[in-house]
């Protein structure tokens, strides 16, 4: 379709039909037609839902237990646990008061109780703030219910410290220093290659 938003026009025997767009530089939409979700390979390789009733706080610790990664990059790996992206990660990390650089091997039987109950919690209330949204109306919906995603630089609403942002090339995280680790400010590579 060119250099537009446009990716797909679908037009049915009936008249009806829709567009589907992209928006963004990285064109990375797929689509295909298929008898069951299974057959899509990103759903096939899907990790478990973390709000089904069989997902417990003990196979949390078990998904958890051999990753040698930070917890934002667990959490956001779709494989390991499925729809946990970019700003839920960051909400989760912080009702859960945790770093975003924790190594996700390295909690505690407590800490994953935490972190298993911010988790629910949280994508609860999303799921529940979006139940009846109309669709053009749920990025809004989703940003107005965020407390430290895409926040940098306002006052946490639980403890009023200033929230920080670490960027990375394609994505940025936000957290509460005092509210996740201990006060210190997480190294931003970014900043700090600026102020050399």
């Amino acid at each position: 379709p060119g250099k537009g938003p446009l990716a797909l026009r679908v037009a049915l025997e009936t008249g009806a039909g829709f567009d589907l767009t992209e928006a963004g530089t990285q064109k990375r939409l797929a689509v295909y037609v298929v008898g069951a979700p299974q057959e899509v390979p990103g759903v096939a390789r899907l990790g478990p839902d973390p709000l089904a009733d069989d997902f417990d706080q003990r196979r949390l610790a078990e998904l958890l237990a051999g990753e040698r990664r930070q917890l934002k990059g667990a959490l956001r790996d779709q494989s390991l646990i499925a729809g946990v992206g970019n700003a839920y990660s960051d909400e989760i990390l912080h009702a859960a008061r945790m770093s975003p650089f924790k190594l996700a091997a390295s909690l505690s039987e407590e800490e994953t109780g935490r972190l298993y109950a911010a988790l629910r919690d949280t994508l609860t209330e999303a799921v529940e703030r979006s139940r009846g949204v109309a669709a053009g109306r749920l990025k809004a919906e989703k940003k107005s219910g965020l407390r430290v995603h895409g926040r940098t630089g306002e006052p946490c609403p639980v403890c009023g410290d200033t929230v920080r942002e670490v960027s990375f090339a394609d994505s940025s995280l936000q957290y509460c220093p005092t509210c996740q680790t201990g006060g210190k400010p997480l190294a931003d590579r970014r900043m700090s290659r600026l102020l050399k």
